[in-house]
C-alpha cells in the first residue's frame, strides 16, 4: 500500500524524523510518504496554529488521489474530521491512534504533551474521542515543539521527569507521547519507566495498514459526506472544487 503521512506544520526536518519513525514499524509491502506543505506554521502550539496549518494539510492530500490511506501526523489530529470529508480512502490521526492503543494495553493512562496551551485541545479530544473514562491526566512538559528538533536542549529530560510524574501521581500504566515531534523517543522512554510509552506516528501507521487490508473506506453515510460544490473565493478558490478522494 502507498501511505501519505502529512505533517501539518512547515518544519521538514521534523517531516522527516516522523518519516523515520513510520518506516520502522511499516510492512515490508507498504510504500511511506512523508511531506509537508509549504505554507502554514513551522510548529503548532494552539488553536491559532492549528487553523493556519490546515488549508496546506488538505492541500497536501489532494495532490495525492493515488494514496491507499493518509496519517495525519499532529497529536491535536488537526483538520482531522476536514480531511475525512474530503478523502475516501482512511484518514487516521496520530492522537486518536495513540488514545487507542493505550486503551489495549492498560486501564488508565497519561497523555504527556509539549506546552500547556495545547492541553485544552487534547483534553477536548480525550472526551470527543470517548476517552475520558480511561484518561488519567494531559500533562504539559513545558518544552516548545521545535526544541524537540535540537539536540543541545533538555528536551528528552524534561519529558521523561513528567513521565515519572505522572507514573507517582496519576497512577498511569501507560504514556502516551502527545506529540509527533517525539516519535523517535517511545521505545527508549519505555524502556527508562518500564511502562508501555506509546508514539502516535507508529500506532497511526498500524492502523492505516489494517483498515486498508481490510478494505475499508470512510464512510460518507453522514457528517462525512464530500463537500458540498460551491464558489471558494480569494485565496482559498480552489478548496471549492470537490473531490472524492
Amino acid at each position: 500500500m502507498h501511505l501519505t503521512i502529512v505533517n501539518p506544520n512547515t518544519t521538514a526536518s521534523m517531516t522527516r524524523t516522523i518519516g523515520e519513525a513510520a518506516r520502522a514499524v511499516a510492512a515490508a509491502g507498504t510504500v511511506i510518504e512523508a511531506v509537508n506543505p509549504d505554507s502554514g506554521p513551522a510548529s503548532i502550539e494552539g488553536y491559532y496554529d492549528e487553523v493556519w496549518s490546515i488549508p496546506g494539510m488538505l492541500e497536501e492530500m489532494r495532490a495525492r488521489p493515488a494514496s491507499d490511506a493518509f496519517v495525519i501526523a499532529c497529536f491535536d489530529d488537526t483538520g482531522l474530521d476536514a480531511a475525512r470529508s474530503l478523502m475516501a480512502v482512511p484518514v487516521v490521526g496520530i492522537g486518536e491512534a495513540a488514545m487507542h492503543m493505550a486503551t489495549l494495553l492498560a486501564t488508565k493512562f497519561t497523555v504527556v504533551t509539549t506546552l500547556a496551551v495545547s492541553v485544552p485541545a487534547l483534553e477536548h479530544n480525550v472526551h470527543k474521542y470517548g476517552f475520558a473514562h480511561r484518561c488519567a491526566r494531559v500533562r504539559a512538559c513545558e518544552v516548545p515543539v521545535l526544541e524537540l528538533e535540537d539536540p543541545t536542549s533538555d528536551a528528552r529530560a524534561r519529558i521523561s521527569a513528567e513521565i515519572a510524574r505522572a507514573k507517582n501521581e496519576d497512577r498511569a500504566e501507560a504514556i502516551v507521547l502527545g506529540c509527533a515531534g517525539m516519535a523517535d523517543l517511545a521505545a527508549a522512554l519505555s524502556a527508562e519507566h518500564g511502562m508501555p510509552v506509546i508514539d502516535g506516528v507508529a500506532a497511526a501507521v498500524k492502523l492505516a495498514e489494517s483498515l486498508h487490508a481490510l478494505g475499508l473506506k470512510t464512510s460518507k453515510a453522514g457528517g462525512y459526506a464530500p463537500p458540498r460544490p460551491k464558489a471558494y473565493r480569494g485565496r482559498f478558490a480552489s478548496a471549492g472544487v470537490s473531490t472524492d478522494g
